[in-house]
């Protein structure tokens, strides 16, 4: 065995983003427009995603307003439309914090990207058309960042939301099964240190697999199906 390591060595890096999803958020302006918004700072627990964003971000303002988005997952070659996005924002005028950093203003953040929106089943922002994922999701808690931090309290969010429906292109799902998506087939765009990635080939089969994706499912999904049936009937 080999029992020789690198050597750990402490670094103070201004960010600590080694790697997450990239999501495009959709939320609706005041107006009833849409906004959408590129970020990484989620992870998904069952049928509840945790998102993190800037408190005086228009994504922000619109979820706390409406408390309603849809969560859609762009796909490795939707990376040049993500691109398009950033630097953007649907504020105006541009909050200083932005404007120092270079943000700009746009309204049309779809026609920016070259994105479709397509109509919602459950929720009013319009999902992507392009990304293979899109989750319609609600508000449920939102939890200060850093409140025991003057300095800091106040300028982030997490905002816990549930998912209330899930879709995803027919190309992505595992063949022979319903509600499976295919590992192999869904290639995620990944954010890391503000760089984009795509998803490497699978590098092990992993010992949790041996438990049946059945097992995790929870009481939301049955909760998102009465709501879905509440939207249509």
């Amino acid at each position: 065995m080999n029992t020789t390591f690198p050597l750990h060595t402490a670094i103070e890096p201004g960010i600590l983003y080694f790697g997450t999803p990239v999501v495009l958020i959709s939320t609706t302006h005041e107006d009833g427009s849409p906004n959408l918004a590129p970020m990484s700072s989620a992870f998904w627990l069952g049928w509840r995603a945790m998102l993190g964003l800037g408190s005086r971000s228009k994504t922000a303002a619109n979820l706390l307003r409406t408390r309603e988005c849809v969560l859609n997952l762009p796909s490795a070659a939707l990376a040049a439309a993500v691109d398009r996005l950033a630097l953007t924002t649907g504020s105006d005028p541009v909050p200083p914090g932005k404007l120092k950093r270079g943000y700009f203003h746009v309204a049309d953040k779809f026609g920016r990207a070259g994105l479709t929106p397509v109509a919602s089943d459950t929720v009013a922002p319009p999902r992507v058309a392009e990304c293979p994922v899109a989750m319609e999701a609600v508000l449920e808690a939102t939890h200060p960042f850093a409140a025991d931090d003057e300095t800091q309290n106040g300028s982030v969010l997490g905002f816990e939301v549930r998912v209330q429906r899930v879709f995803v292109h027919d190309d992505i799902r595992l063949p022979g099964t319903d509600d499976h998506v295919d590992p192999d087939a869904w290639r995620p765009l990944i954010m890391s240190f503000q760089k984009l990635y795509g998803l490497g080939p699978q590098v092990r089969e992993s010992t949790l697999a041996s438990i049946p994706e059945h097992l995790y499912r929870g009481p939301d999904i049955e909760r998102a199906r009465r709501a879905a049936v509440r939207t249509t009937g």
